[in-house]
């Protein structure tokens, strides 16, 4: 495989670069293992199940509807009152109403205050993590004590749409032009110039099948799940009432051959497929943060301290590469290697880039997604950052000891992000 350096903030062919030059921004805390009043931790974090997107349980459901069910959820959990919060952050993708109205619609929902804030961020398909990181950084410069971070989208009842009216110069300027590449063309792109065979897709894809088929039939999910009760539409315009408390994306009788038998999706002569790619998703989690001081008074529990967090930017013809190199940086920030990692949620955007990040960072395999990723979960975009975090902690605590996990994604236009949080122990 194609091997890269980092130069001045650019992703060149060569060997691999420390990345001390590449332009980044970070967001770090005490060193690992390490207790400090000052830590940013994780109290809780819930979800709600992944749907399918136009035709799963959430296909009429409103993104403000399932925003504010993981809100509620995760301050009922605790016994925390709203009022106590000094902001709420959501990060969302396809922003009905600029983002702000459906946020502040699902803030209402939930019984929050019209003293407590809220705001959103779109950060492509890390716009959840980076809800917890803006929430981390209040935190960290003492501007808030608690905040909840949360993600959410619906991409049933939005969709993404063409590039719309760009500027003319746009055609003049190949990274630009880049930048509205089709997702799909760029796992292509990963998979063609770093030699990732359409076979390691396809084995990928049916591990990360049965790995979430596993941990559904075992309940390993059933903790992290806010059951929603909400009203589903059929073919004849009738509808009724259900309440989902399980992914429907997971295939559990996915099989090799069956993979193999699927067409390529983008490209006549390409490698990506329907069946390892991410699935296009409806959901919402939401994360609560605060200062380690402000949390014990309260009385409340440390799920996780994050310990660093970085967002690189690489080429956008390959965007899906972006873990790999935005990982090291969160890692060295936290004062920790691949070795000292327990558990790697990296976003399955698309198996060939997934594949890649493993291999580049020479993940063991055991360590990445135990739990199945988005080919077998879904992405909902804004959401899937905030699922990922909540995903991660509920997996560190099952070990029961101290434990380390990163959550990392790659970013429409050229981008990665990570994150890297330690589990304290019971």
């Amino acid at each position: 495989m194609q091997r890269l350096k980092i130069i001045s903030g650019h992703l060149c062919p060569g060997s691999a670069g420390s990345g001390q030059d590449l332009r980044r921004t970070e967001c770090g805390s005490a060193a690992a293992g390490v207790a400090s009043p000052d830590d940013v931790v994780v109290v809780h974090g819930r979800r709600t199940a992944i749907g399918k997107a136009k035709r799963g349980a959430f296909k009429d459901t409103t993104p403000d509807e399932l925003l504010s069910a993981v809100m509620t959820a995760v301050l009922a959990d605790v016994g925390l009152s709203a009022d106590q919060l000094g902001d709420v952050c959501v990060g969302n993708v396809l922003q009905p109403g600029a983002g702000a109205l459906m946020a502040r619609v699902a803030h209402f929902l939930s019984g929050f205050p019209e003293t407590v804030p809220v705001f959103t961020v779109n950060r492509q398909c890390s716009s959840g993590l980076q809800a917890l990181l803006n929430i981390a950084g209040a935190v960290r410069s003492g501007c808030i004590h608690l905040g909840l971070a949360c993600g959410v989208e619906s991409m049933s009842l939005r969709s993404i749409g063409n590039p719309g009216d760009l500027s003319a110069r746009l055609v003049d300027n190949e990274k630009a032009r880049d930048c509205i590449l089709p997702m799909g063309i760029t796992s292509e792109n990963v998979a063609e110039r770093f030699g990732v065979s359409r076979e390691q897709q396809d084995i990928f894809a049916l591990s990360s099948q049965q790995k979430a088929a596993r941990a559904q039939s075992l309940g390993l999910f059933d903790q992290e799940i806010v059951p929603v009760t909400t009203r589903l539409g059929d073919e004849d315009g009738g509808e009724r009432q259900v309440t989902v408390t399980k992914d429907d994306g997971i295939r559990a009788g996915t099989t090799l051959e069956g993979l193999r038998k699927l067409r390529p999706a983008f490209k006549p002569d390409g490698s990506t497929t329907a069946g390892n790619s991410s699935q296009v998703s409806d959901g919402a989690a939401a994360v609560l943060i605060g200062r380690r001081s402000a949390v014990e008074a309260l009385g409340l529990p440390v799920l996780g301290v994050l310990r660093g967090s970085a967002v690189v930017g690489v080429p956008p013809d390959v965007m899906g590469i972006g873990p790999a190199f935005a990982i090291p940086v969160a890692l060295q920030q936290a004062g920790l290697t691949v070795d000292d990692i327990d558990v790697f949620e990296i976003n399955e955007a698309f198996a060939s880039q997934a594949v890649y990040c493993v291999e580049k960072l020479g993940i063991p395999l055991e360590k990445v997604n135990p739990n199945g990723g988005a080919i077998a979960l879904g992405h909902p975009l804004g959401c899937t950052g905030a699922r990922q975090v909540v995903t991660l902690l509920h997996e560190l605590r099952r070990r029961g000891r101290r434990a380390y996990g990163v959550v990392s994604m790659c970013i429409g236009t050229g981008m990665g992000a990570a994150a890297v949080f330690e589990y304290p122990g019971p």
